[in-house]
């Protein structure tokens, strides 16, 4: 694995430099997944951000490929263990780094083969951006949902193939990854429960974003635990209200994923209070957040 001034010579030629053709650009994104923070992140938290160790774990940096893409990922999981349950752990806007890679090692830590795929690899690495508007206008706006679905699927078939146990398969995500979430759930039938973390809940159609977890209720197929801040403002708890009320009218029609899904509002928490790494990590919340999750996931039947 890269050290943090190896990562730093990478970033330097990413995304777009000529110094490296496409092949070289999609190595570089995957060595340097888990590595270091997102510049757009900073500043780091380093007294708060959490550090799992490796012990006992087998972890490390791959790719599958979806439509002749070699989609690059993190894994963690339990060392020399097999037919293990599956958590897919989507990342928020910046993308596979320390932070996430963090989560799938507790997540190995509690007995999953944890897989964090890079969503952005076809647009651009998000490890080099230093402005959020910028990361999101060049980047994240441009990722189809269509190609993150794919991407999922992708990953829950390397996980059949490694160790993991597919009748045992969840799904969380943070922020970005928190909407989808939502939206894997409710289409795709791998996935046996969900936890979304402050995921956005509604939207304007797109022709990438073509529908919001709003537009999904009726169809979700594995119900899904929603963590959400009190005080996020970019999340108004109007919207999940919305969301409860799409989801009780769905379950009062027979949806048995909608009905048996549930919302947890820590009301003094801000959005993001699960990272760890940064200034609105709120570790109450966090660390009851991630008990629920493990939780949740257990009851559905997933560990």
């Amino acid at each position: 694995m890269l050290n943090q001034d190896q990562t730093q010579d990478f970033d330097a030629l990413l995304p777009g430099q000529s110094t490296l053709n496409g092949a070289s650009r999609r190595t570089a994104l995957k060595m340097a997944l888990g590595v270091g923070y997102a510049a757009t992140a900073m500043p780091i938290m380093a007294q708060t951000a959490i550090k799992t160790p490796n012990d006992g774990l087998t972890s490390g940096e791959s790719t599958f490929s979806v439509d002749g893409f070699p989609v690059p990922f993190f894994y963690a999981a339990p060392e020399g263990k097999k037919n293990l349950p599956v958590v897919l752990v989507i990342q928020e806007i910046f993308g596979v780094h320390e932070y996430i890679a963090d989560t799938c090692r507790r997540f190995a830590k509690a007995g999953y083969l944890a897989i964090a795929p890079e969503f952005f690899a076809r647009q651009g690495d998000p490890g080099s951006y230093g402005e959020t508007a910028k990361l999101i206008a060049e980047v994240v706006s441009k990722v189809p949902d269509a190609q993150a679905m794919k991407d999922l699927d992708g990953a829950v078939a390397w996980a059949g193939a490694n160790g993991g146990n597919l009748k045992k398969v969840a799904i969380t995500g943070f922020c970005w990854g928190g909407r989808i979430t939502w939206l894997y759930a409710s289409q795709s039938k791998n996935v046996q429960a969900g936890v979304a973390w402050y995921g956005r809940l509604v939207g304007t159609p797109t022709a990438l974003t073509p529908k919001h977890p709003l537009d999904l209720a009726a169809t979700l197929n594995a119900p899904v635990l929603g963590l959400y801040g009190g005080q996020d403002g970019g999340i108004p708890l109007t919207t999940v209200n919305q969301m409860k009320d799409a989801l009780a009218e769905a379950g009062a029609k027979d949806n048995a994923a909608a009905k048996a899904s549930e919302f947890v509002v820590y009301k003094d928490a801000p959005h993001a209070f699960h990272a760890d790494y940064r200034p609105s990590y709120r570790k109450d919340a966090a660390e009851d957040g991630f008990k629920r999750a493990l939780a949740w996931f257990k009851a559905n039947g997933v560990a």
